[in-house]
């Protein structure tokens, strides 16, 4: 065979080997650990187990077994940034995955994959500008996930402003519902944050600027989203392509600054059941301990 000729062949198995490992490494959940120094000289750290995007379908008995393990992990704090579900029976299997992450203190808003089931898309529509228009699936049974948070004793955040008790902090939270489908509405909950509680926390799905910046104007110092999958199929060495809104492709995950405030945006756990791969970018959930600024 002419050497050109196998040109062809080699680019099938390289793309074939390239798939392979995308859906092996969509399976290979990871703890990240991250230091945020945010906390008042002298304060004792807090430990925030930061979570999202599960979309979680019944039988994914490696992820629920996994989501599990983190209650060993003891966290202060819960926050659970939406993107939940990916079927429409999978509230049952949500909350059983997070059953045991319950027994703690925690916040949650929702994603637009609460609100409708996942369809097949074509993927170039990622690397298009943001369109108004959504393509929407099957309505999902987000009042039972949110009615089984609640009931356990989450504070739901969606588009509300709370104050409450972790351990003997007083925390003061604000949060938004899903901005990807227009859901939010900061005006709402917008206000400068309260100098009588020890720390303020910003909490959203999709970390669109509209909301963000907003967040950070009213000196929130810290704010936590999902939604970006950090990418999910990443160039090794560049990292992410898209965002799907519009956070520039630099903080699609991870810590980093944002005008006066730290942002961390979670890679998530989970993909779409019609695009099960990741590249370059392993599912996450992440544990940010909170500690002085000195």
């Amino acid at each position: 065979m002419h050497p050109v000729a196998k040109w062809p062949l080699a680019a099938a198995a390289i793309g074939a080997a390239g798939v392979s490992y995308s859906l092996w490494e969509a399976k290979q959940y990871q703890l990240r650990r991250v230091v945020v120094p945010i906390l008042e000289p002298g304060e004792e750290s807090l430990r925030i187990l930061h979570i999202t995007d599960l979309h979680i379908t019944p039988g994914q008995a490696d992820k629920i077994a996994w989501v599990r393990t983190l209650a060993d992990l003891r966290p202060d704090l819960v926050v659970s940034t939406g993107d939940n579900l990916a079927h429409l029976d999978a509230v049952p299997t949500a909350l059983a995955a997070y059953e045991p992450l319950l027994e703690f203190p925690g916040v949650f808003v929702l994603g637009s994959n609460d609100y409708y089931g996942p369809i097949v898309k074509n993927p170039l529509r990622y690397f298009r500008p943001q369109s108004t228009v959504k393509i929407l699936g099957a309505p999902l049974p987000w009042r039972d996930l949110r009615d089984g948070f609640v009931s356990a004793g989450w504070t739901d955040l969606n588009n509300r402003r709370v104050t409450a008790k972790v351990g003997e902090r007083t925390i003061e939270f604000v949060g938004t519902d899903d901005a990807h489908l227009g859901f939010d509405e900061y005006d709402d909950v917008q206000g400068a944050a309260s100098r009588e509680a020890d720390l303020n926390i910003g909490v959203t799905h999709a970390p669109y600027l509209r909301v963000i910046d907003r967040m950070s104007a009213d000196d929130f110092p810290l704010i936590l989203a999902g939604h970006t999958h950090g990418g999910q199929l990443c160039v090794p060495g560049l990292g992410a392509l898209v965002t799907n809104c519009d956070l520039p492709t630099s903080k699609a995950k991870g810590l980093h600054r944002h005008q006066q405030s730290w942002l961390h945006v979670s890679a998530g756990l989970g993909t779409s059941p019609y695009t099960p791969i990741r590249f370059a970018c392993p599912p996450e959930a992440t544990l940010l301990t909170l500690v002085p600024a000195s």
